[in-house]
């Protein structure tokens, strides 16, 4: 399967920070700019973000599209209302195909590694769901490198028909964290990367300056969850940095968003990135990002950069300056 090499999602925006209007203004600009793959998940909004997904695609032709989303965060009180176990995972697969108004996904993802179930249990109800036609393809979602060549491995064991083959991690200029152990096993094994978070929260696009409120009309300030995941993110030496990237950007004739998105293209074993939008302007800037940067420009990111980079492989599955809490990152 072929994705576009951006992919729009609706993380912290449709169904809670963005007024429907905008959200579908948003999807039909990505539309236009040529993206035909769409990421969610079932714990977006409580599931709202499926249904306007859905309600923005419907009319579209289902051939031309990619739809993506994910199970395993909490979307209810009841101990099965989250994890892989099989339960959780054919049920919210119904209920997220009756919200996305599809018979089938394009790409099924977990969204976090469930410790609690035993890991053949979930690659067998997957396997079923492909068998069965609800789903094309598998993926994880911010697994570590053990936990991804175990699935691999114990699908191949188990004779599954169905195998990883994309991984969504959180990764951009300043969170190399899947750099040290997870991308040299997907590259080894064919599994591609769909990155999220390629602005970082929005703080690589420099609109964030130092010593100063946050903009009025930026997600640090709205409603919802948003400003609490960007707040963990700013911080004056970090934006300090960030501001010595613009000349970078300008010498390559693109926005700070544009270059960092395109920075998680340059890498290898990345296949698309995932964007978030709370405009449609901001779609159609970010589309402008899909470029390959050259390795002089990449050089001079990284000396700006410097000792701001984490590379820890130890944080895989955690979130860019937030303690780990399984149920709470949802990206």
């Amino acid at each position: 399967m072929f994705v576009s090499e951006i992919i729009y999602g609706n993380w912290l925006t449709h169904g809670e920070g963005v007024e429907r209007d905008a959200a579908l203004a948003c999807v039909h600009a990505a539309l236009d700019v040529g993206v035909t793959t769409f990421d969610t998940a079932d714990v977006y909004a409580q599931g709202a973000a499926e249904e306007v997904l859905g309600r923005a695609l419907k009319g579209v032709r289902r051939e031309s599209l990619e739809i993506a989303t994910k199970v395993c965060l909490p979307t209810g009180p009841g101990r099965n209302d989250r994890g892989l176990s099989r339960k959780h995972i054919i049920e919210s697969c119904h209920a997220s195909l009756r919200r996305l108004g599809t018979d089938y996904v394009d790409l099924y993802q977990a969204h976090r590694f469930d410790d609690q179930t035993p890991l053949a249990e979930t690659l067998i109800a997957f396997d079923d769901l492909v068998r069965a036609g609800k789903a094309h393809y598998l993926g994880v979602s911010e697994w570590r490198a053990e936990q991804i060549a175990e699935a691999l491995r114990l699908a191949d064991d188990l004779g599954l028909r169905s195998r990883i083959v994309s991984n969504q991690p959180q990764y951009n200029m300043l969170w190399r964290v899947i750099e040290p152990e997870v991308l040299p096993l997907c590259r080894r094994e064919g599994v591609g990367q769909i990155v999220f978070q390629p602005l970082a929260q929005g703080v690589l696009t420099g609109k964030y300056l130092p010593g100063r409120p946050v903009p009025a009309d930026s997600r640090a300030a709205g409603s919802g969850r948003a400003p609490h995941f960007v707040a963990r993110v700013l911080g004056d030496a970090l934006l300090h940095r960030v501001q010595e990237l613009k000349p970078i950007a300008e010498d390559a004739g693109l926005s700070m968003a544009q270059l960092a998105i395109a920075w998680t293209l340059s890498q290898p074993g990345v296949t698309a990135a995932i964007i978030g939008a709370t405009r449609a302007e901001q779609v159609r800037e970010n589309a402008g990002g899909a470029r390959t940067l050259d390795a002089e420009t990449l050089q001079r990111i990284d000396a700006v950069l410097g000792d701001l980079v984490d590379r820890d492989p130890g944080k895989t599955g955690q979130m860019m300056n937030v303690k780990p809490e399984w149920q709470g990152a949802a990206g």
